[in-house]
């Protein structure tokens, strides 16, 4: 009955809202993009081109998209994206899968497949470290590149790129915008709040222009913990600003220049265990995944008539924990605690030179320089109750059993360079290459380790435990050197339909594992920790249309690809102690077709279709591979069969200046495995985590009226109020594991530009 009631509510919202058809139809801005996609302009290949000409895959958003669908983060673009996945733990503790081009979408200890840009800075690190969700307002695109895109975006981007690009500021004239969004999830939940603020000020008309943005969320949880007693624990608050100075002392040059500051505090994670009750989870301490994060950027531009020089300068500190109960590892008989800090640095320095539209030739020279500092002190720590109940004593106060802190520098050093050869008005051949150099030393410092876990798992009482001292070593691992390429083949017809054929190939770096060397403590005889993985291949080999037919009204771009990914990296653990490590193993293979169609058949009325059909699975593996990773021969890598959006927006005119729309989302996810089918370490013993997540449909509503410069949106999301399982964590070290859907959610959007 609630359910009805809700849903009957906010039809009867929108049919109110709605006029008869035969009023006068307005298109918005956002209408307006969606009708003509090809005036959306995107820098995919690192110069300024229709989207509509840009011989590979890529999905634009503009901000009114965003502010009208509701998307603030990464989950609402993976959603209107064909070929791309969101595995979400928590705010902070997410990876994004292109393609499927993923093991089991958690990549604990390992680089990135897809690569996340905030306009020059790479945010993607490794996996399991926390990773910025960052607030999306006021930006003046979002690019989803879907491919191997190395040779212009680095060794990251395997299967894609994300490219966030923040708006710069507007030197003509003053301007300034806020939104507030205010939301209620009645089933199990809270209040949801989202201010976002913008002021544009040319300090000096024509030359120089202060833009400065401001962000608030306070967003209450869904799920309760039974083991912290606290209700509505996944709460998020988060907060911070970015401000941008763009000087123009000449038509040739600009600089612009950058800080942002974020601070992000999940208070627990987004998992749950199903088994407990609806939306319950259970952890003795709350699973923290916070981030304080700043940004810094300067770019220089520079016109030299026949050629535009780009120097970007980026600087990224980052201050996160990750703190997480581990007592599943042995089915919570025993406290199980790990508590890091880390402190990401990341230097970035990138100087191109690009050539001028209008010539046979269109090409890109670069250099790139990057270097990350990772200072991780880390700990395992026991419950200091539970060591005073059984009389155990010799470890510090709070219960800390071992200490790993380390530091883990890593550079990379690219050149790269993408030339397109016009050979007619027609035809044209384009072709890129990059080679990077990579290296980096790990410092262990001086710690302890002690057998915790015997004295615990074998109930030994009324003892000391001796706390043995690591010693300090410092590893240099030899330099590593990789080439990427790309091969493109591009035939447009008539202006409006564009043909493409590519090649293309991507990496990544290889992985030091911060515990090589390693041995166990619960058994000596399991494995001591490699020292790393090396890189691992992939080529994408990729057909594509892209056209507008029926006058404009109809927009479809196409593409069908395959990869072969070869010498793949995995994370494994190891047995006996649940220490995790990076190698590689086999080869795998994705297959698959994305398809992305825009309908306006009447003006203020526009239709829209994107989804993909995708199958990606391991095609082969040795013996020994198997017993390490899990995996056997066929098994599916962590990506669904089917996903799509339908949508739908029609604008309308209200008279007295008004204008009206109404439009809804309709997204499908498909179910795919969490991981590979067997114990990692044991031979063809099945994992007893292995699960499929739940097939879904997401649907989003939305009506709205503006009056001048004033805007009100309401919505519902989930209208379904769906719980499917979307993500199942991979391990078993964690309790609860499940990650579902935030309930029903009522809310309204207001918005004011001055």
């Amino acid at each position: 009955m609630h359910r009805l009631a809700y849903t009957s509510s906010l039809l009867a919202l929108m049919v109110v809202a709605m006029p008869a058809a035969a009023q006068t139809i307005a298109t918005d801005q956002s209408t307006e993009t969606a009708v003509d996609p090809n005036d959306i302009v995107v820098t995919a290949t690192r110069h300024s081109e229709r989207l509509q000409d840009v011989p590979l895959s890529v999905t634009a958003f503009t901000q009114a998209e965003l502010t009208q669908k509701g998307i603030v983060g990464f989950e609402g673009i993976a959603r209107e994206t064909p070929g791309v996945v969101l595995d979400r733990r928590s705010d902070n503790n997410v990876s994004v899968t292109t393609r499927g081009i993923s093991t089991n979408g958690y990549q604990a200890g390992l680089q990135a497949t897809t690569t996340v840009y905030l306009d020059e800075l790479p945010l993607t690190t490794i996996g399991n470290s926390v990773t910025l969700d960052p607030n999306l307002y006021d930006v003046e695109r979002v690019e989803f590149l879907r491919g191997p895109q190395g040779t212009l975006f680095g060794s990251g981007s395997l299967s894609g790129a994300l490219r966030i690009l923040t708006h710069s500021p507007d030197l003509t004239g003053f301007d300034a915008s806020a939104l507030a969004d205010i939301g209620v999830t009645p089933d199990g939940g809270g209040i949801r709040q989202r201010y976002n603020g913008m002021v544009n000020v040319p300090l000096a008309t024509d030359t120089l222009g202060l833009r400065v943005v401001g962000f608030y969320r306070h967003e209450e949880g869904y799920l309760d913990n039974l083991g912290t007693g606290i209700k509505n624990s996944n709460t998020l608050k988060d907060w911070g600003g970015r401000a941008i100075l763009l000087w123009k002392p000449t038509d040739r040059l600009s600089i612009r220049l950058m800080g942002l500051y974020e601070d992000s505090h999940p208070e627990d994670a987004s998992l749950s265990s199903p088994n407990l009750g609806d939306r319950k989870r259970y952890s003795t301490i709350p699973d923290l995944y916070t981030s304080k994060t700043q940004l810094y950027n300067a770019t220089i531009e520079y016109d030299l008539g026949g050629a535009h020089l780009t120097s970007a300068t980026s600087y990224g500190h980052q201050d996160g924990l990750f703190d997480v109960d581990l007592a599943g590892t042995f089915g919570l008989t025993v406290p199980f605690y790990l508590y890091d800090h880390g402190v990401w640095k990341t230097f970035v320095q990138e100087t191109r030179l690009s050539s001028n539209p209008g010539g046979k030739f269109d090409w890109t020279v670069g250099g790139y320089y990057l270097h990350r500092d990772l200072y991780l002190d880390g700990r395992e720590s026991s419950d200091p109750a539970y060591l005073a109940a059984r009389h155990l004593t010799g470890l510090p106060a709070d219960g800390t059993f071992t200490t790993f802190p380390s530091d883990t520098r890593t550079y990379e050093l690219a050149g790269f360079g993408d030339l397109t050869y016009h050979l007619t008005d027609k035809i044209s051949a384009s072709g890129g290459i990059r080679y990077g150099k990579y290296g980096g030393t790990v410092d262990t410092f001086a710690g302890f380790n002690s057998a915790y876990f015997t004295y615990a798992l074998l109930n030994i009482r009324n003892a000391n435990i001796a706390q043995v001292a690591t010693l300090p070593t410092s590893t240099r691992y030899p330099t590593a050197s990789k080439v990427s390429w790309k091969a493109s083949l591009s035939w447009k017809p008539t202006h409006d339909l564009t043909t493409y054929a590519t090649v293309s190939t991507g990496y990544r770096t290889p992985v030091y594992n911060a515990r090589a060397g390693s041995v166990s403590t619960v058994d000596k005889n399991d494995l001591v920790i490699p020292t790393g993985a090396g890189s691992d291949n992939l080529t994408n080999y990729e057909l594509g249309v892209k056209g507008r037919f029926l006058g404009g009204k109809l927009t479809a771009n196409l593409s069908a690809y395959y990869i072969d990914w070869r010498n793949f990296q995995v994370q494994a653990n190891r047995q006996s102690d649940s220490v995790q490590f990076a190698t590689n193993v086999g080869r795998a293979a994705s297959k698959g077709f994305e398809a992305e169609i825009i309908l306006a058949p009447v003006k203020g009325i526009v239709l829209g279709l994107n989804g993909s059909l995708n199958d990606s699975k391991v095609t082969e593996i040795t013996a020994s591979e198997a017993v390490i990773s899990g995996a056997v021969k066929g098994a599916r890598l962590a990506s669904p069969h089917v996903q799509g959006s339908l949508y739908g927006t029609y604008s309308y005119g209200m008279g007295q200046g008004a204008t009206g729309f109404s439009s809804f989302q309709v997204q499908y996810v498909g179910s795919f495995p969490n991981g590979f089918p067997n114990t990692p370490g044991k031979p063809a013993t099945p994992s007893g985590v292995y699960n499929f997540t739940d097939a879904y449909a997401y649907v989003n509503l939305q009506t709205g009226i503006k009056i001048g410069q004033f805007a009100t949106t309401f919505y519902v999301e989930n209208l379904g109020n769906s719980r499917a399982a979307v993500y199942i964590h991979p391990e078993n070290f964690i309790y609860s594991r499940y990650a579902t859907l935030r309930p029903r959610t009522f809310g309204v959007r207001i918005g004011y530009d001055f």
